[in-house]
């Protein structure tokens, strides 16, 4: 009994040693969601956008569903690209953000007043908080959010060139100046404030009790290419940083679409090219 114990183990140790890491990818301009493979870069799957649509958020849930932003909306479709729900932004308004956390879904709704929005896993409103960003034109309210472990909620202002964190009932209560048009904010291991600088061609980490900024990377501080507009980031549990690095409004196409620094600011890796793949603004990392 003790040896088919060991046999199922190892048989299972086996199969998750061969799953490969997958990127799904998107981003204003690209008229596309894709999955590629890191490591060669080969798209695998990908799902056609309309013209009008402008994706800065997708990822893949637990189920292995696709779940992205398009700014008219937000959609849950499955991988024979049917759709599962489509929650649809009101006239005016511009959603560039959805995210899945425990069963069910946050919508970001840039607008006056802005809103965000939880779904329930049919993609049905269950609970909507709504607050003022203090910028009248919409687009450039804010793209991603994210809500915290302490149900609060990190809104990056790129009108307002800071992160502030609010509660689940609209109260402000801590804000932080970050410079740049700040497009995304993750946490670390240790509760920092991981914000991506956009425009500013920076990514900073931020002790928010202190409001210190612990770390500025920009292009001097790599070993090899340049940073453009830095959007949304992810941080591996190695220490690596994965950066989309968007190009839709620079004239240099010759850099990285997405490249990963170590802790010492060294790139060690960056996408492979591809001539189908372009503007990237949005990356998730999963494993099958």
């Amino acid at each position: 009994m003790k040896k088919q114990i060991f046999f199922l183990l190892l048989l299972i140790f086996c199969i998750s040693c061969t799953k490969k890491e997958k990127l799904i990818i998107g981003g204003s301009g690209w008229q596309q969601i894709a999955i590629v493979d890191k490591k060669s870069g080969k798209i695998e799957w990908s799902h056609g956008l309309s013209p009008d649509e402008e994706c800065n958020k997708v990822e893949v849930t637990p189920k292995g569903d696709i779940l992205y932003a398009y700014k008219q909306g937000a959609k849950l479709i499955n991988r024979k690209q049917q759709v599962i729900w489509d929650f649809k932004a009101n006239e005016g308004e511009e959603i560039h953000y959805v995210s899945y956390s425990n069963g069910n879904y946050v919508v970001a709704v840039c607008g006056i007043p802005a809103r965000i929005v939880e779904l329930d896993k049919e993609g049905k409103p269950v609970k909507e908080v709504k607050f003022q960003t203090g910028t009248p034109n919409v687009h450039n309210q804010f793209r991603q959010i994210l809500k915290t472990p302490q149900n609060t909620y990190l809104i990056p202002l790129m009108g307002k060139y800071k992160v502030s964190e609010m509660t689940e009932e609209g109260r402000v209560v801590n804000s932080v100046l970050t410079g740049g048009t700040p497009f995304s904010v993750k946490l670390s291991d240790e509760g920092n404030w991981l914000v991506s600088c956009g425009e500013g061609r920076a990514l900073m980490e931020i002790d928010p009790e202190t409001k210190e900024k612990i770390k500025i990377i920009q292009t001097t501080d790599l070993n090899w290419g340049a940073l453009l507009f830095v959007a949304e980031l992810i941080r591996y549990k190695n220490g690596n940083t994965l950066i989309a690095n968007w190009n839709g409004h620079s004239s240099d196409k010759s850099q990285p679409l997405l490249l990963e620094i170590n802790p010492s600011n060294q790139i060690v890796w960056r996408l492979p090219f591809n001539p189908a793949i372009s503007n990237i603004s949005t990356v998730f990392s999963f494993f099958e």
